[in-house]
């Protein structure tokens, strides 16, 4: 997302800080089954995107153009989407990536 985000629109932040989910509207449960995209504004008000619905809200931001949650709006395209992402995020332990921020930053993890 860093690569992609050149203005810095996209805040990333992992929800095992303390105090994330809740200042989200989240709990801890929802984050540990999907990622979330919550939109600016006061908390009652805001736009929450889950799984990936979060991932085309947040590249639409990050790209600076709509065109990501426009295709995912599409009839049958976030039904596709929300299948692949289900089955990664499932996986998600076993497929290569960043080191979990647990395991950072330790101190700061429940």
């Amino acid at each position: 997302m860093r690569a992609l985000d050149r203005n810095h629109r996209v805040t990333v932040v992992p929800y095992q800080k303390p105090g994330v989910p809740a200042s989200a509207g989240l709990t801890v449960e929802q984050c540990e089954k999907a990622a979330w995209a919550v939109g600016p504004g006061e908390a009652s008000g805001r736009r929450c995107w889950r799984g990936a619905g979060a991932i085309n809200a947040s590249l639409a931001v990050a790209l600076g153009v709509r065109l990501p949650l426009s295709f995912y709006e599409l009839p049958g395209v976030s039904l596709l989407q929300e299948s692949v992402y289900g089955l990664i995020a499932a996986n998600r332990g076993r497929l290569p990536g960043d080191e979990p921020y647990c395991d950072q930053r330790p101190e700061e993890c429940r």
